[in-house]
């Protein structure tokens, strides 16, 4: 474990955290873009983190950044601001290092100071090892929205995840 870090994303990050996103869209199990974006196209999602309430944290393996983490606003209106949506994504090459855990293990443990008491997950119903995760750490399954993606001529579903502090 000591092995692995966390500090707040930056935007000289950026470009990596862009790498990092665009090596999960072939493989059709963790976003439901089509194309790679640019770090053009991710300068106002970037924009919208803050360490305060909605960071994003490189996670690191060896002093080199193997994924990230965010946590971003559910559903964007006031009354929600307790909940916050958690995302991850790891570079392929570090998968398998115990990196998902430490990092859901970490943003758990930041949810008091960050004022949170909700986290919730979409992550797609086929995406097993996600699904795994997340459950390991106390998520449990909120809803399902059926058949509500379209990737390579297949509808897939999108599984609600939720975490209560």
């Amino acid at each position: 474990m000591d092995q692995i870090s966390f500090e707040y994303a930056r935007h000289k990050d950026l470009p990596r955290i862009v790498e990092i996103y665009n090596q999960a869209i072939p493989t059709r199990i963790a976003t439901a873009d089509l194309e790679p974006v640019t770090v053009a196209d991710r300068e106002a999602w970037f924009a919208s983190f803050n360490e305060t309430s909605r960071p994003i944290w490189l996670i690191k393996y060896r002093g080199q950044i193997a994924g990230w983490v965010s946590l971003s606003d559910f559903y964007g209106r006031p009354a929600y601001a307790h909940t916050a949506e958690v995302s991850i994504y790891l570079d392929p090459v570090f998968q398998g290092k115990g990196l998902g855990s430490a990092a859901i293990k970490y943003v758990e443990d930041q949810t008091a100071k960050l004022g949170l008491t909700r986290l919730v997950g979409f992550v797609f119903s086929h995406n097993k090892a996600s699904l795994a995760l997340l459950k390991k750490f106390g998520f449990v399954k909120w809803g399902e929205l059926p058949d509500v993606a379209l990737m390579d001529g297949k509808l897939r579903s999108l599984t609600i995840l939720g975490w209560i502090r």
